[in-house]
């Protein structure tokens, strides 16, 4: 007799284990969603976005300055007969903000010709802050007669550039390497500099 109930009182407990085991399991998915989002992990949530087509919020930039407004100018110079200019005069920037321009060159010459550019800023405190990720300046490029070819220039204003600059003239000054055009000085700066362009 006392066998029976003990083997009664051992079914009631392992009935009421297997049923919390299943309400635990149950429970999972609720509670795993409510700790993601606590957390701010949130990767079921994630899933089930893609899943439904949905495209997961990105997080917007914190670097990017809205605030503020900056106006970049471009400029080129060609020490040479070729056409070099930017594709566009100006744009205008947030602080923070990746940006890409491009540059057009061609070589109208009957020769092969090899050169290269160097940047200059106006004001020249908006060196330290223009911050190029990008650049065609780094190179130097080989172009046949006629060939036309178009460059990026990626770049972020750093935010910490002062306020009082509203504007920055990037200038690029083009010129052969190794040919009969005489090179642009290392430490040239524009004309348009000494008149206060830029500033």
């Amino acid at each position: 007799m006392n066998l029976q109930r003990e083997n009664f009182l051992m079914v009631r407990k392992l009935a009421l284990v297997t049923v919390l085991m299943f309400a635990f399991g149950y429970a999972l998915v609720p509670l795993y969603k409510a700790i993601c989002e606590m957390t701010g992990i949130n990767v079921l949530a994630l899933g089930e976005q893609a899943l439904k087509g949905i495209a997961p919020a990105v997080p917007a930039n914190t670097q990017v300055d809205t605030s503020r407004t900056i106006t970049i100018e471009f400029d080129a110079n060609a020490r040479g007969p070729w056409d070099f200019k930017p594709a566009q005069s100006s744009v205008q920037v947030h602080p923070g903000e990746l940006t890409t321009v491009m540059y057009e060159f061609q070589n109208t010459q009957n020769r092969r010709m090899s050169a290269q550019a160097i940047p200059s800023y106006a004001p020249q405190q908006a060196s330290a802050h223009f911050n190029k990720l990008e650049c065609f300046c780094f190179n130097q490029y080989t172009l046949e007669p006629g060939e036309k070819k178009s460059w990026p220039v990626a770049f972020v204003i750093d935010p910490k550039l002062s306020k009082d600059v509203k504007t920055i003239t990037l200038s690029y000054t083009f010129f052969e390497v190794g040919g009969k055009t005489p090179a642009a000085p290392v430490a040239s700066a524009p004309h348009w500099i000494n008149k206060g362009a830029g500033s």
